[in-house]
């Protein structure tokens, strides 16, 4: 059981306190359940955490993609496709046309999706669409330094921010070049040596 509960420690955010009476939390396995969970020591709340969804698009237009150049942290400055974390009440389409908005200023159409990329070391799952750019019209947005429409060969490759962004890529331009848009899925992994490891489904 001690090899569990520091096995949930490393995947979860740590919590002291209980959200709901503020008495401290320990991690055991409830009742009923298989796994470690934060449970308050007064109240006996057992608090979930679960992985967050990440909602984002792959902008087009005229044969180009839209890629956005970070003005915040982790990755200052390196490129990204405009994606962010859903909100309560939001469906995923509307989180990656609002993520677009707020990112890029551009307005996206036809959203479909594309691919859903697990990141179980970050205890994240993002869900990238494909959406028509309209008008090819965007700008910075208030994370962002630049946005660039790129062809392929143009893809800052060397300075992307994040592996799921360079594997999206990958994918959309193999497919593009085939003219067809299975729905795409990978897991991406850090590996025990720190290297990243990514398996297509």
């Amino acid at each position: 059981m001690f090899a569990a509960i520091q096995a949930h420690q490393s995947r979860q955010s740590i919590m002291n306190f209980c959200s709901h009476c503020g008495a401290p939390v320990h991690v055991r396995i409830p009742e009923g359940d298989n796994l470690p969970r934060y449970v308050c020591t007064a109240c006996a709340t057992i608090h979930y955490q679960n992985p967050k969804i990440v909602a984002g698009c792959i902008p087009e237009w005229q044969g180009r993609v839209l890629l956005c150049r970070r003005a915040i942290e982790p990755r200052y400055g390196l490129w990204t496709l405009p994606a962010g974390f859903m909100e309560n009440g939001e469906t995923t389409p509307a989180a990656a046309a609002r993520e677009t908005l707020e990112e890029a200023n551009a307005v996206v159409k036809d959203l479909e999706l594309y691919g859903v990329f697990n990141l179980p070391h970050i205890n994240q799952v993002y869900m990238l669409f494909r959406g028509r750019l309209q008008e090819g019209q965007a700008s910075a947005g208030a994370e962002t330094l630049e946005v660039r429409l790129c062809e392929e060969a143009q893809v800052p490759w060397d300075e992307l921010a994040f592996p799921v962004i360079r594997e999206t890529l990958e994918l959309f331009f193999e497919d593009r070049r085939r003219g067809v848009y299975p729905l795409r899925m990978s897991d991406i992994m850090r590996g025990a040596d720190n290297r990243i490891e990514v398996r297509r489904y």
